[in-house]
């Protein structure tokens, strides 16, 4: 029997509209093939916004992604507001969405699939069996630290950003991370700069507290420098990665590159579950990529890291497991089929346009 849920698309900006387009169809043959009903609405953020409205993200828009049950977000910024000086940014859109809807966790998962092993910068035999899941905090650390200012002083400019965690948010983040490893292969990595950063061996504390309720989870601490070379020289061996917001940042865009393009990977920023019994999110799910301006309406953009997001989206937002599994099984068929966007496409193979990689995953969605 289907369900009904509202869903908030907000395409944002540069590619963000091409690749929720790309989306749509996959959304209605989930829809036509399990008899669900998804009402969804349309909203503007990022650049788009501050052009029609002067700001990134209204408060009456944050206000319908609350009320919905889920959130899918295309892509955020551009050159056109790329200016230093401007008043406000497209990226603060982003920010407030993720804190308007406390959203303190970004889970990232990682995986290479058999077909593109060899699209992959790395070496097949590297990223062979990858299958990680990064996850990283969202709502502390360097990039909401206060004060935060810039002033000029006798010898020149000067900033300053505050870098603080506090308890409850290092542990809430651990938690999940153990918790979602438990339901994998039982490993934590938990990535700091404990060795330099006073909040890093505050988070090393923490997270040593938190392991010994976890006697079946393996953990081990890897330093932030180490580990931008283990993901690219061992990338198989990490299961459950969980770290910072910067760190967080920078580690899942390198991690991207073992799939093979940036284009192929999903997100989701999730809070708390609904209810102790009701373990559904309401969340915020996008593709790991950013706005690509210079691949704007031209069609070369690879929607395969948003209709995998709508995966997850059906998976850990709506709790629809068997819907989300069609999803990522007719992303596989079609890319095994050598159907593909011109950043995977390989000797022999003809690439499709952005639009026609959606509808070839929508035609085989399947019950």
């Amino acid at each position: 029997m289907g369900i009904s849920a509202s869903l908030v698309l907000l395409p944002g900006d540069g590619v963000g509209p091409e690749i929720v387009d790309a989306t749509k169809p996959v959304i209605s043959a989930i829809q036509s093939a399990f008899g669900h009903a998804f009402a969804t609405q349309e909203l503007l953020i990022g650049g788009a916004a501050i052009d029609a409205y002067g700001i990134p993200f209204r408060a009456e828009d944050l206000e319908a992604c609350k009320a919905s049950d889920a959130v899918l977000l295309g892509a955020i910024g551009g050159p056109k507001w790329d200016d230093p000086n401007a008043k406000t940014r497209p990226e603060l859109g982003l920010l407030a969405l993720r804190k308007g809807m406390e959203l303190f966790a970004n889970l990232r998962p990682v995986s290479v699939m058999p077909a593109l092993v060899n699209t992959s910068p790395v070496k097949a035999e590297i990223v062979t069996g990858v299958d990680m899941m990064i996850v990283r905090e969202l709502t502390g650390g360097l990039y909401f630290g206060r004060p935060r200012r810039k002033w000029l002083e006798r010898r020149g400019r000067a900033a300053l950003d505050t870098l603080i965690y506090r308890e409850y948010e290092v542990d809430r983040i651990v938690r999940l991370a153990f918790d979602l490893a438990r339901g994998r292969r039982s490993k934590v990595a938990s990535v700091d700069k404990a060795n330099v950063i006073e909040t890093s061996r505050l988070w090393r504390t923490i997270v040593n507290e938190i392991a010994a309720g976890y006697p079946d989870v393996e953990v081990e601490h890897v330093l932030v420098d180490a580990m931008t070379m283990r993901l690219i020289k061992g990338p198989a061996k990490f299961d459950v990665i969980v770290t910072e917001n910067m760190f967080g940042d920078i580690l899942t865009d390198e991690a991207s590159v073992l799939a093979g393009s940036i284009g192929l990977l999903p997100s989701a920023s999730i809070g708390k579950a609904r209810g102790k019994d009701d373990l559904r999110w309401r969340g915020m799910f996008e593709p790991i990529h950013g706005s690509a301006p210079h691949m704007t309406g031209t069609g070369r953009a690879n929607p395969t890291g948003t209709i995998l997001s709508f995966a997850l989206l059906l998976r850990l937002s709506l709790g629809l497991e068997a819907e989300a599994v069609a999803v990522e099984r007719a992303v596989q068929e079609t890319i095994e089929a050598g159907i593909r966007t011109p950043d995977i496409v390989e000797a022999g193979m003809t690439a499709v346009t952005t639009a026609a990689f959606g509808d070839e995953v929508a035609s085989r969605i399947r019950l």
